[in-house]
């Protein structure tokens, strides 16, 4: 819930600035708060927020923060911002909280943004206040990062109950902000160009076909430009401004012929670039290269524009200096902090619409390391969506057109992850049921509100057939275009998650159960009611290692410590094997910590790709990585359990641990999304992410998309479901154990209860 939080918060609170003439101290009181209105403070739903002159703990008001099950949204939040315009180490906000029959969460808040968003973040999750308590001071602290430019401080209640907050100190190492030695940082063009800070000025009516194929080549052409010609890369254009100020005359060609002819001038007039010397070159040993071919289409650009870009080409900067893109120190990952989020174009004119679709498109042609793994022509991708986003006049469809574009890209991290309230179907309310896809049928596996489940009829195993009247399967077709995943598995697991959402009403449910096929009505519920973070594991409940019998141990990564590795090896010796959980997310980045103890040789697990500043759209490969052994070393069996759960890290954790000798991975498909991530702001105050570095076999064989391959496949059944087991960790007990173990031994273990171990044929002695 920390994650959606932080995108809610990123989309949501869109602030004016304070007053020049604010001092810090007015801006952390409520005292300018008046009988009903918590003045000069952001935030919402307004209904949940107000001033109180009768509970406070300094001053003359606080703020209250109040809900109920009518409540909108998961969660309310006050807030405000200021810009980071003072040096220091630390970043820390103080205040004080009262809590009243809180039956969720509260706690301070504070984000720091960059031009790119959110650089750092707490919420106090991991520490948060529940219940009631009297006021308490609480204190949240974030390092200073370079990048940032703004922070966002308040303070939050999610689910139902009541928060009182006063007396906000915000400090940097230690002493208040006001006191802070200053910052200041260069100007560049992005600072001084401000033309276009209302407004584009770009009408777009309905595109004729010459449109479109002109507006293509532009796009293409501009982002070329963007990454090879000198003026651009040295930073002396305001390249997104340059595109609104070549908008109008190239939708106003009335041919190709005459569109080309503009943009040839557009190049001259960017200035001569000079003969290179030395010249820039490409490498031989690249996983991908650049696609450029379209440059040397003569018969699209015309002789004139293609020479003149070829020549930008050959000539680029031997060096590699970009102004718009730069990679991350050591990881290598596309850094795009200087792309703005325009955040005050809160519905987009065309001219911005148009430079989402151009930034995007050439960001996963340049800057994607899995560009061949598309499938598709992304060249077409461009042609099908430039009319789309003309002709997305609303912020809604503005939004979900940028859906389905970036799930065209087929990268489970490439989502809109500020917009994704907009993906069908939308509603407030869910059916209190957490659902699965198994056997291709949409299957209530828990619940949302109780374990027990609420009076919705519903039962674990019932497989979902149709929702009003329309099958699960047609649903999911019409919904998936919106769906970003890297992966049918990874896709389906999302649209299970959404799958019941809708407006606050019954609806009639058909499906199957043991007893045969049922109908029923059963009424949503709000989401803030709801346990929607749940399910986001498919391990074992409690500990993070345990014992389940003499001979396996289990450990799920989902609760794992670093500083607890070697608690964990010395309590797994002496077992025959070792259930290494990994369908979840790992709560500590485990590959070195616990991976070495896994080898007993120097083992190469990955291989990386990352971008070429001097060559873009080249893909390098970087050394393998391997992992050392480091004693003390486990010797029994390791078998590592995986899903369509497991993503990114989780998957990256995977590979190393199946380099182990001998060790075995046992499920289903994972998500197919690796690699660090790098995040991207788009018009409208939108965020994204795309995959920044390849990840790869040592063999150079392909993770992204395909995910960690099972040497064992196990996956759930519906009847599994309705007997409450776990049949993916019962397979890979039995590949420890071996098959002739008794069924109740092997099954008392997989429900995470400790047995003794059992000769074959000899019932198995449990206990808890």
């Amino acid at each position: 819930m920390r994650a959606r939080l932080l995108l809610a918060l990123v989309s949501a609170l869109l602030l004016a600035p304070p007053g020049e003439s604010d001092s810090l101290e007015t801006i952390l009181t409520f005292e300018a708060s008046e009988e009903g209105a918590l003045k000069e403070w952001e935030g919402g739903p307004a209904a949940t927020l107000s001033p109180d002159s009768q509970i406070v703990h300094g001053g003359k008001w606080s703020a209250r923060i109040e809900r109920d099950a009518a409540s909108e949204r998961e969660f309310s939040a006050i807030n405000k911002w200021i810009p980071m315009d003072f040096a220091g180490a630390h970043i820390e906000l103080r205040g004080f909280l009262r809590t009243q029959d809180v039956t969720g969460w509260a706690g301070l808040w504070m984000r720091e943004d960059g031009e790119a968003g959110p650089v750092a973040f707490d919420n106090m999750q991991d520490r948060a206040v529940r219940g009631s308590t009297e006021w308490t001071e609480y204190s949240i602290k974030l390092p200073l990062s370079s990048d940032a430019r703004k922070v966002y401080f308040g303070a939050l209640l999610a689910g139902q109950g009541k928060v009182w907050v006063d007396d906000l100190q915000l400090l940097v190492d230690g002493k208040p902000v006001s006191e802070a030695p200053r910052l200041e940082r260069p100007r560049t063009v992005l600072d001084t160009d401000r033309e276009f800070d209302l407004g584009s000025r770009v009408e777009v009516g309905a595109l004729s076909a010459t449109q479109v194929a002109s507006l293509g080549t532009l796009a293409k052409v501009w982002g070329f430009l963007k990454y090879h010609h000198p003026r651009v890369t040295a930073g002396h254009l305001h390249w997104d401004y340059e595109l609104f100020r070549i908008l109008p005359g190239v939708l106003a060609a009335p041919d190709r012929e005459s569109a080309n002819s503009i943009l040839l001038a557009w190049v001259k007039k960017l200035g001569d670039v000079a003969p290179c010397a030395p010249c820039a070159s490409a490498p031989d040993d690249v996983h991908l290269r650049s696609d450029l071919e379209w440059l040397r289409d003569r018969q699209t650009l015309g002789e004139e524009l293609s020479g003149a870009l070829e020549w930008v080409f050959r000539n680029r900067d031997p060096a590699g200096g970009q102004f718009y893109v730069s990679l991350h120190p050591r990881i290598g990952n596309p850094d795009f902090t200087r792309e703005r989020g325009y955040a005050e174009q809160r519905s987009p004119d065309a001219g911005y619409r148009l430079l989402t679709l151009f930034r995007f498109w050439n960001i996963i042609q340049y800057w994607f390391p899995y560009r061949d793994a598309i499938d598709e022509d992304w060249h077409a991708v461009l042609s099908e969506f430039v009319p789309r986003m003309a002709a997305a006049k609303d912020f809604d469809t503005y939004q979900l057109e940028l859906l389905a574009l970036i799930a065209r890209v087929k990268d489970g991290h490439a989502n809109l992850w500020s917009s994704l309230d907009v993906r069908p179907p939308r509603g407030k309310c869910h059916l209190p049921v957490r659902l699965r896809f198994i056997e291709e049928k949409a299957v209530v596996v828990g619940y949302t509100h109780s374990e027990e489940g609420p009076a919705c009829g519903l039962k674990v195993g019932d497989a979902i057939a149709s929702l009003d009247g329309t099958a699960v399967e047609a649903l999911v077709q019409s919904w998936s275009p919106y769906y970003a995943a890297s992966n049918d598995s990874a896709r389906r697991r999302d649209i299970a998650r959404f799958l019941t959402r809708g407006e606050c009403k019954e609806v009639v449910v058909k499906g199957r159960r043991a007893d045969g096929e049922f109908e029923l009505a059963a009424k949503r519920q709000p989401a803030e009611g709801l346990d929607l973070a749940g399910g986001s594991t498919h391990d074992l409940l409690g500990d993070a290692f345990r014992l389940l019998s003499d001979e396996v141990a289990y450990l799920k990564l989902s609760a794992v410590k670093g500083a607890e590795v070697l608690d964990y090896v010395r309590g797994a010796q002496g077992t025959r094997g070792w259930v290494i959980d990994i369908r979840n997310y790992p709560s500590d980045f485990m590959v070195f910590a616990l991976g070495q103890h896994l080898v007993a040789e120097t083992t190469r697990f990955v291989q990386f790709t990352r971008g070429d500043l001097i060559n873009p759209g080249t893909f390098l490969w970087r050394e393998a990585l391997s992992l050392e052994p480091v004693e003390p070393h486990y010797e029994g069996k390791v078998v590592i359990l995986v899903d369509e759960l497991s993503q990114s890290s989780a998957e990256y954790t995977a590979m190393a641990f199946r380099s182990a000798s001998g060790a075995t991975v046992v499920g289903s498909t994972t998500a197919g999304a690796d690699g660090n991530v790098s995040a991207l702001a788009l018009p409208g105050g939108l965020r994204t992410m795309i995959s920044g570095i390849g990840v790869f076999y040592p063999d150079r064989q392909p993770t992204q998309r395909i995910g960690i391959v099972p040497e064992v496949k196990a996956r759930p059944t519906i009847e599994g479901i309705r007997q409450r087991r776990d049949e993916v960790l019962e397979v890979a007990l039995r590949r420890i154990l071996g098959d002739g173990v008794p069924e109740d031994h092997i099954r008392s273990m997989a429900r995470g209860e400790r047995a003794a171990a059992a000769k074959p044929g000899e019932p198995a002695v449990q206990g808890k």
